[in-house]
């Protein structure tokens, strides 16, 4: 009988892997009916919608981080919800608050919550950076746990949830870094660049002529938590573990200067905590499904690196003066942590 289970189980995950492809498929068709070019951004945000966790885009104006997670949006059988942060932005206007109502039968008054705007299963924060960190801070709760507590009363929000935030790193009057264990809650930091000539002769061409695009919905919640579940069951080899952990770990300078990395002695202040390595294991078993295997390979844990690591890194001074970014960081450690060999 334990046979049996074990035979059907796997049966079962076969055909959700299969669906799983074919899904992505869909999606991808659907996004690329407004999205031109951009591949390593789509394929990191779909690979945070099927981990289940939190992304953070960032680029210069004009570069579609809204439309992109708006179309996202469009194409799934799910509630989004747009919040544009402003630094005027209090926290209630985010979670919700409790109002007094009256029973129009009864004439009694009493207090009922009213949820707010992040009660919903894709949250857009737009330009999370030009709020307070205060009304920033209302967003930990959900990120994390899944819930929003107001007046003592734990409210939770239903599965699945994902805030996808975007902000923009050339304009600081008016903005606000975000802290850094906010930041620690996205799974990826996503960096959109520009297109190439091609990529916007054919977005100047779209966007200029008459349009009439129809989007379907092509998953829905449900379909997304059997995906979510499955890529947990993927399986990783200890070599690759031990690689993105050994990854993770050199980014955290000594305490007593004794690093065996003199560049992150040098440069860092902070490096990246254990939350960074489950996110790039999990990370890589999607990117893994996505390209048709069912094991985590060391090119997944690499491709992913600099999105995982990049807003995790807390550079010093001399890496400011001397103008050095976390990818150049993410770039050095790459070439400088060896892979572990297997056993066999």
């Amino acid at each position: 009988m334990p046979n049996q289970e074990a035979a059907s189980g796997h049966k079962n995950d076969a055909e959700l892997v299969d669906k799983f492809k074919e899904s992505r498929v869909r999606v991808m068709q659907e996004l690329r009916k407004v999205i031109v070019g951009q591949d390593d951004v789509i394929e990191q945000v779909l690979i945070s919608l099927f981990v289940g966790g939190h992304a953070i885009v960032t680029g210069v104006p004009g570069l579609a981080k809204t439309l992109l997670i708006q179309t996202l949006g469009d194409t799934l059988t799910l509630q989004s919800r747009r919040i544009q942060f402003t630094p005027d932005l209090m926290p209630s206007d985010i979670t919700g608050t409790d109002i007094i109502e009256e029973d129009k039968t009864t004439g009694r008054r009493e207090m009922v919550f009213m949820p707010g705007p992040i009660f919903t299963n894709i949250l857009l924060a737009d330009e999370i950076n030009r709020t307070t960190p205060k009304t920033q801070s209302a967003l930990l709760e959900a990120m994390q746990e899944s819930r929003v507590t107001v007046q003592g009363k734990t409210y939770p929000i239903e599965p699945p949830f994902f805030v996808l935030a975007t902000q923009n790193p050339i304009e600081l009057e008016g903005t606000y870094p975000l802290p850094e264990a906010q930041l620690d809650r996205f799974l990826f930091n996503i960096v959109i660049d520009y297109l190439s000539e091609d990529e916007e002769l054919e977005v100047v061409g779209r966007t200029t002529s008459p349009q009439n695009l129809q989007l379907t919905r092509v998953l829905d919640g449900r379909e997304i938590l059997a995906f979510q579940s499955l890529v947990r069951r993927v399986p990783v080899g200890e070599p690759v573990a031990r690689f993105a952990i050994q990854l993770v770990r050199s980014t955290r300078p000594s305490k007593n200067g004794d690093g065996r990395l003199p560049f992150i002695q040098d440069w860092v202040s902070w490096g990246a905590s254990v939350r960074a390595s489950q996110n790039l294991i999990l990370g890589g078993k999607v990117r893994a499904l996505l390209r048709g295997r069912y094991n985590v390979a060391f090119e997944d844990i690499e491709a992913l690196a600099a999105p995982v690591l990049r807003h995790r890194i807390l550079l010093n001074f001399h890496a400011e003066s001397e103008k050095v970014t976390t990818d150049d960081i993410v770039k050095k450690l790459l070439s400088a942590v060896p892979k572990p060999k297997s056993g066999l």
